[in-house]
């Protein structure tokens, strides 16, 4: 609906500086209100069936019965509206809904801010800064609890039934449990479908891991519609392996690479980091698991009595690392490749940047949701050398592959 230049002439005749039509007295702010009121009095003649003072009304059993005051949060600032009542309290407005205190697209933009990472205080700073308006921690958190029966649903969804791909990873969290301050793991189930797209299965929190809470995450990837993974990567996680092959026995489990690389580091001075990668590329790169072991031992005599801990763990490890070089290189870097895992665990370790513990498992699964879910916009394109690997899949697995 067109505005005519008469009324906006009109609005404007005595502006003068920006504080005249943006200010906290305002032509906007003063026109938002009239709207505003306007609106709820119109929806309350509808509700009524007879306008003001119609004789309509008469004897009808309900009438207006004054206004009641109502304070709202919204881009224009706060702002107070006085909400027309009926006499047996039928009427509720629509456009402000009862318990409502924010305008339309306030509350996301609290939710956006959250989900970046921004804490509470931060958020309340900037509410300030753009639009005058203070809000308590609490009202954050009533905001961003909105969140959670949403959060809960996502959990629960429906899955595809192959995933040809799934990494398995932690992140540590701090958190408050019975007045003490506990470290917790967010268990993070990353899948890449048919498609070659990644999509996230779920996170699960625990302070303890084992047999029992992995059969636990897999049986509910499985009642969720999971019926076949091809490929799943971990980094080493205690009693996962057991788990996976008792719900899904035709599964290959890879030991990530990458985090192997990761802990041999942990060992190395920095000087001699660079020629320690290095070299322990050309294990995971080697042509045939042959070629590995040759890689290893040749390692292990370089290195073993400067950093005797990193060929000790390569060959403790030997058996669940070696399972990719069956595959040929189109498959191999689709599963020991960082990017799908680690892009993600990057952007959740940032959310975390300036916190410290959480008041509780439900904050921080909020936090990470919210996280993910913007996150996952950008996951329109398959993850690397999918169109190569796909077909490899189809060779390997031709009777589970559908086609």
């Amino acid at each position: 609906m067109a505005i005519s230049d008469a009324i906006i002439d009109e609005l404007l005749k005595d502006y003068k500086s920006p504080e005249d039509l943006l200010g906290e007295k305002g032509i906007v702010k003063q026109l938002t209100k009239r709207l505003l009121e306007g609106v709820m009095q119109g929806e309350l003649t509808h509700n009524l069936g007879y306008a003001k003072n119609d004789i309509k009304g008469n004897n009808t059993g309900n009438s207006r019965n004054g206004k009641s005051n109502k304070t709202v949060k919204g881009d224009f600032g706060e702002l107070s509206l006085d909400i027309p009542r009926d006499r047996k309290g039928y009427f509720e407005p629509q456009i402000i809904p009862k318990n409502q205190r924010t305008f339309t697209g306030f509350d996301d933009k609290i939710i956006s801010m959250y989900a970046s990472g921004m804490t509470t205080r931060q958020i309340q700073d900037q509410l300030i800064d753009l639009y005058n308006i203070k809000i308590s921690p609490a009202f954050v958190s009533d905001v961003t609890n909105a969140v959670i029966e949403d959060a809960r649903a996502w959990q629960s969804r429906p899955l595809d039934p192959i995933y040809p791909i799934v990494y398995l990873d932690a992140i540590c969290v701090k958190i408050r449990d019975e007045g003490r301050v506990v470290t917790k793991s967010v268990y993070i189930a990353l899948g890449v479908n048919l498609t070659g797209k990644k999509e996230l299965l779920g996170m699960w929190i625990s302070q303890t891991e084992g047999a029992k809470f992995w059969l636990g995450i897999i049986n509910e990837l499985k009642t969720r519609g999971v019926k076949d993974i091809f490929i799943c990567c971990v980094d080493g996680l205690k009693g996962f392996p057991d788990a996976i092959r008792t719900v899904f026995p035709d599964t290959e489990v890879q030991l990530c690479i990458v985090h192997m690389v990761r802990n041999s580091l942990k060992y190395v001075s920095y000087k001699d980091r660079k020629k320690v990668v290095t070299d322990l590329k050309e294990i995971y790169a080697a042509v045939s698991e042959k070629e590995a072991e040759l890689a290893l031992d040749s390692f292990e005599d370089k290195w073993n009595k400067k950093f005797p801990a990193i060929a000790k763990s390569w060959r403790n490890n030997w058996n669940d690392i070696i399972p990719f070089f069956k595959f040929p290189d189109d498959i191999r870097r689709a599963i020991y490749t960082t990017n799908a895992i680690e892009s993600l665990n990057s952007s959740l370790r940032k959310l975390l940047k300036n916190r410290g513990a959480f008041p509780s498992d439900d904050a921080v699964y909020k936090l990470f949701y919210l996280g993910i879910r913007k996150l996952e916009k950008r996951w329109t394109q398959p993850i690397r050398n999918w169109s190569a690997a796909i077909n490899q899949f189809i060779i390997f697995y031709e009777d589970r592959v559908p086609i």
